[in-house]
């Protein structure tokens, strides 16, 4: 494991991942989360559908970050597989102030093409450019996507509920052998070349290998705690 997987993985990091519970804050509200079991079922969820697709998108920008060109290409990708504009914003905000922070600690042409091309990627493109510059692999970056996709859900679970932190610990350790098939399955997803020709012959993005899960009732939690008025987490 690349070191560098620690820094991109810690809480830590002032990248802002602190203010986002990953739909857990209206999940809540909701009643869907309730105590560790209920949240066991949202993590795993979570992981298997939003996170494998943020995962794989991660490992491609990391598998092809030497391809300025084809930036734009893949944040279209992202848009096209982000159904809520709550989720499609909230991602942006996290790509932004990533790649700000990545830019100093892991100084790199590379980081540095990406902002002035998309001054607001999305955080799966920002992951993935960042791991490239700070030497990890894709499937590292991927790993890094995964368990951000359920830690961060975890924690806010842990601060709204007053869950007991140690519990809900065990039950993201009980997770490991899903994030490394997740990571794997991903970093394979990411191999094929950013152009290609399609049956007809025409020229395609390349990206139609990469997964497109949806989560209709994460993305329908994300537009309810977009118009909510009281809220501890900007997502």
């Amino acid at each position: 494991m690349h070191p560098s997987l620690l820094l991109l993985t810690d809480s830590r990091l002032p990248a802002g991942g602190h203010a986002h519970s990953g739909g857990t804050e209206r999940a809540i509200a909701a009643g869907a989360v309730h105590d560790v079991p209920s949240l066991a079922s949202f993590l795993r969820g979570r992981l298997h559908t939003t996170g494998t697709l943020t995962a794989a998108l991660t490992a491609a920008a990391c598998t092809h970050a030497d391809a300025g060109s084809s930036w734009r290409v893949l944040d279209a990708e992202v848009d096209a597989r982000t159904a809520s504009p709550a989720q499609r914003d909230a991602s942006r905000t996290q790509g932004r102030l990533l790649l700000r922070v990545a830019r100093r600690v892991w100084p790199s042409p590379v980081l540095d093409e990406l902002a002035e091309i998309l001054p607001s990627p999305h955080h799966p493109i920002a992951l993935g450019a960042t791991a490239h510059a700070a030497g990890a692999t894709p499937e590292e970056a991927a790993l890094a996507a995964a368990y951000h996709a359920v830690t961060g859900p975890a924690t806010a679970a842990v601060r709204l509920l007053g869950l007991d932190p140690v519990a809900v610990h065990a039950l993201l350790a009980a997770l490991t052998p899903d994030l490394t098939a997740v990571a794997t399955q991903a970093a394979l997803s990411a191999a094929p070349p950013p152009t290609c020709e399609n049956a007809l012959g025409a020229e395609t993005s390349g990206w139609e290998t990469l997964p497109a899960y949806s989560a209709p009732a994460l993305d329908l939690l994300a537009e309810q705690h977009a118009q909510a008025e009281v809220r501890l987490f900007i997502s």
